[in-house]
């Protein structure tokens, strides 16, 4: 008779993390300054994951929606933390809900976008809602992603009320919360803080000597209209995240009960935009070591709260967003401003010079331009050669690489990674005219779109690999070197946690 499995135990705790801008070469730059019990300890006790396969960039809202669904953005129905309103013209989050009322801010927003269950959806079903699921982020995207649809509470920073903020969709409010809000607000503690190197200038690697004499020093002054920007975008951020989390699992009942709790984290590594001198290497590697340590204090709160080895840890990077700041004019690089008002009025004038008068440009956004469908049924035009004549124009204006038609993506005729692109895409979402910008290139989302103010961001098509760590019971030490698809994370969670997938989570789990 053949002997049974030793079948590991079914994790108590499962801890959720999401980092933009992860990047494994900063991991190996900066191995002789990680701590024994953040970064390494993933390495050395779980399954690393050296290239985490997206498809292509997504923002950083749907990044999180594909690891925490199983499904891409046409599936989950999240494109992009906002999206554009053709019929209204005009800009809003993707989570917007008026019928919600918001809690130490003014949006109102709801995870009522996200058209299938997530992770933490199944965490609650599980055991008939008695498990938690709690989630915490700077931004409000990524924690009502993480909470799901029916979570216990997701808070993020308000940007208006610097406070950390929640919807009335979710109806539980942790005492840790409280406190701060009321006894020790960040708005009353930001403009103390400073970011300063955490280690000696000159032990960092590969720095030059005038960052060492002259190391960065960052504040978030109450003069400062973009401080709380500047936070959120801070390992001082990342910090705060991991004491809430902390005092989460020391105040509260986590990993004590039958059911499978959850908590869902989300930091960032993305290079710091507000530099003086456009050169981020320092603050990038000083960010990495302070979440090195973050995670170590994080983690060993885990395992004196559920002991350790009970615990299923799943840390994914993603891709961080563009800059919005270019090279400086006086390296020579070639650049250019990519004006989407301009290009709009252009190609509108161009269409009304081919079939007539009328307004032919309906909207733009993060280019994405929406034609007017209703001037094309007057003129009995059919929709597909217009968005071609529409793609030919734009093609030849300075600063556009190379345009796709919603049509080429549909067929898998666009780009060099045409299927990841297609599956990618959210119809729904998309524009009619899609433009890829030439890299190095400012581009100027100058529409004048109600719901969001003009914004520059510069054109990048830098290859960035995605690492991710999944450490807990049952779970080899083992380096995966082969592109793993992203959407394997939720059915390989599921699967270690011994629950179902998302119900939109069609591939299979990863076998180590």
């Amino acid at each position: 008779m053949a002997e049974a499995q030793n079948v590991p135990a079914r994790p108590k705790l499962v801890v959720g993390i999401m980092v933009e801008g992860l990047n494994a070469d900063y991991l190996s730059l900066l191995e002789n300054h990680l701590s024994p019990g953040g970064f390494k300890r993933l390495m050395s006790e779980g399954a690393t994951i050296a290239d985490l396969d997206f498809g292509t960039r997504l923002d950083p809202a749907a990044a999180t929606a594909l690891i925490f669904t199983g499904a891409t953005p046409p599936v989950n129905e999240i494109p992009a933390a906002k999206k554009y309103d053709p019929a209204a013209k005009r800009v809003s989050n993707t989570f917007h809900d008026p019928s919600k009322i918001g809690n130490f801010t003014d949006q109102t927003l709801s995870p009522a976008a996200i058209a299938v269950s997530t992770l933490g959806d199944e965490v609650r079903m599980d055991a008939a809602g008695t498990g938690w699921v709690y989630s915490i982020a700077a931004q409000p995207e990524a924690a009502i992603i993480m909470a799901g649809h029916a979570g216990n509470s997701a808070f993020w920073i308000d940007d208006k009320t610097e406070r950390w903020a929640t919807s009335t969709y979710y109806k539980d409010v942790p005492a840790t919360i409280s406190t701060l809000n009321y006894r020790s607000p960040l708005s009353s503690r930001i403009d103390t803080m400073a970011w300063e190197p955490l280690i000696k200038p000159q032990l960092y690697p590969d720095i030059p000597s005038y960052k060492a004499q002259y190391p960065p020093r960052h504040t978030f002054s109450r003069k400062d209209a973009d401080r709380i920007e500047r936070f959120k975008s801070s390992p001082k951020a990342n910090h705060e995240i991991t004491q809430i989390a902390c005092d989460y699992l020391s105040s509260m009942q986590f990993a004590q009960r039958e059911a499978i709790d959850m908590l869902n984290l989300a930091y960032t590594l993305a290079p710091y935009q507000y530099t003086r001198d456009g050169d981020n290497k320092l603050e990038t590697m000083d960010a990495y070591l302070r979440l090195d340590r973050d995670l170590s204090a994080l983690f060993k709160a885990i395992d004196n709260k559920a002991g350790k080895g009970n615990t299923l840890i799943f840390l994914i990077g993603h891709p961080a967003s563009n800059t919005s700041r270019r090279d400086d004019e006086k390296w020579g690089v070639p650049t250019g401003v990519f004006s989407a008002k301009k290009a709009a009025s252009l190609l509108n004038a161009y269409l009304m010079a081919l079939h007539g008068n009328g307004e032919w440009i309906q909207g733009y956004y993060d280019r994405n331009f929406f034609l007017n469908r209703q001037t094309i049924k007057n003129y009995s035009l059919d929709p597909a050669a217009v968005r071609a004549e529409a793609a030919e124009f734009l093609e030849r204006m300075s600063g556009v690489s190379t345009v796709f038609t919603i049509d080429d993506i549909i067929a898998s005729r666009a780009g060099d990674n045409a299927a990841a692109l297609k599956r990618n895409t959210s119809v729904n979402n998309s524009g009619d005219i899609i433009v890829n910008i030439t890299p190095g290139w400012e581009i100027s989302d100058d529409f004048n779109l109600t719901g969001v103010s003009g914004t520059n961001t510069v054109a990048r098509d830098n290859f960035v690999s995605s690492p991710a760590f999944i450490m807990g019971p049952g779970v080899p030490a083992v380096k995966i070197n082969t592109p793993v698809d992203a959407r394997t994370i939720a059915p390989t969670v599921s699967r270690i946690l011994r629950i179902r997938s998302p119900n939109a989570a069609s591939l299979p789990a990863i076998k180590f």
